[in-house]
């Protein structure tokens, strides 16, 4: 039996609990799924981090946009850190690019040793970085254990190569997560292809921001087949 993980973005707290009950290995919480995740209110997550036995991981991000930020914004970040690292969540996920596009090694570095040691995940800033390959070792030297990325496109069927080759050349040093338009009609697609060990979905199927116990249900059934 193979024993994939799976990690639901969760932009409410219900969404949190549907995915822990329905077989979620861990849930990843955020605001503002239109803006693709913000950082969580607090006393949400201080709830969700009541009510969760899954490993919760939080998003760290200011706003929506790009993933340059401010001094300001830097700032907010790292008080984020600090105010969440006290309710003992399992992991944080940011990503700081700079303006020419590369990732910013200082401001993720300080952010990951400032969130020690509490795992960190490199999320979809990845997806518009320059030089995808060079941008995966820079990222493994500042520190993260995750890259959550859809291969560089829109959704991860069509960056399934970039996916796939990114598995290969972390060889173990990181984890690759496929993250981005994954659905239980495509997760098999993906694990036969990329041979990933950890995939990222909302489990959202309508209009809302809610995640679909049934969906839930159907990746993780997907993962766990033979």
């Amino acid at each position: 039996m193979k024993n994939d993980k799976l990690e639901i973005a969760c932009f409410n707290l219900e969404s949190a609990i549907i995915a822990q009950t329905n077989g979620a290995d861990r849930v990843e919480l955020c605001a503002s799924m239109k803006e693709g995740g913000t950082t969580p209110d607090f006393r949400i997550t201080e709830q969700a981090r009541k009510e969760l036995s899954v490993d919760l991981n939080v998003m760290i991000r200011p706003r929506g946009g790009d993933f340059v930020y401010t001094n300001a914004e830097f700032e907010q970040m790292k008080e984020e850190i600090i105010a969440f690292k006290r309710l003992n969540i399992d992991g944080f996920v940011f990503g700081i690019l700079d303006k020419e596009g590369n990732i910013n090694i200082e401001q993720n570095s300080e952010l990951v040793a400032l969130a020690s040691p509490t795992p960190c995940t490199f999320h979809r800033a990845f997806d518009v970085v320059n030089n995808v390959y060079q941008s995966l070792e820079t990222v493994i030297d500042c520190g993260f254990k995750t890259i959550l990325t859809s291969g560089q496109e829109q959704n991860v069927v069509e960056g399934i190569v970039v996916l796939a080759e990114l598995v290969v050349k972390a060889n173990g040093r990181i984890t690759i997560m496929p993250g981005g338009g994954l659905r239980s009609t495509n997760v098999g697609l993906l694990q036969e292809k990329t041979k990933a060990v950890f995939y990222h979905s909302s489990a959202v199927t309508d209009s809302g921001e809610t995640a679909n116990g049934d969906e839930v249900k159907a990746l993780k059934r997907k993962l766990e087949c033979i």
